[in-house]
């Protein structure tokens, strides 16, 4: 879990001012919600989803913030089927049977800043199933059918750690 204190990404927050002022966002997989906090300080309400809440449980009640526990995994049906997003923020986190309702779920010019890890990445530790890590080119791959495709990274990192990792900033078509 994320503390309070962890602050948001680069490439979350070089791309988060590009969101629509006031737009409604996911923290998809939230953990300690770093990411959804930087947008909840700058006016955005935020959806913070995840199976364990207890690393957002602090914004209970707080406005802007909604807390949605859900089972992504589990074999539910996607839990916002009828709403709609301005930016959806997923970090270190890959499920790909989601993709399809990360895409339905991003309003017209909706923006999807996605960054994990990749193939490569067990030389360094977890994740390490292949389950988890993504192959070369694949988040590009994926987004470009339904997205443009706004800036695509991929490769070795050495901050905060090693890793290997690839992140995107796309925006519905």
């Amino acid at each position: 879990m994320h503390s309070k204190g962890d602050g948001a990404s680069a490439w979350i927050a070089r791309f988060a001012p590009t969101t629509k002022p006031g737009g409604a966002v996911l923290d998809l997989a939230c953990g300690g919600g770093r990411h959804g906090r930087l947008f909840l300080e700058n006016r955005h309400p935020v959806c913070f989803l995840d199976i364990d809440l207890r690393g957002v449980a602090d914004l209970q009640g707080q406005p802007g913030a909604e807390l949605l526990q859900a089972d992504l995994e589990g074999g539910a049906p996607w839990p916002l089927a009828n709403r709609a997003f301005a930016a959806i923020v997923v970090t270190n986190y890959l499920w790909r049977p989601l993709f399809p309702a990360l895409f339905a779920s991003l309003e017209p010019g909706g923006l999807l800043l996605y960054e994990t890890f990749m193939r490569g990445n067990e030389r360094f530790g977890k994740p390490s199933n292949p389950d988890f890590l993504l192959s070369e080119n694949e988040l590009f791959d994926l987004c470009r059918p339904h997205c443009q495709v706004l800036a695509f990274e991929q490769g070795e990192e050495s901050v905060p750690k090693p890793a290997m990792r690839q992140r995107i900033a796309a925006q519905l078509k």
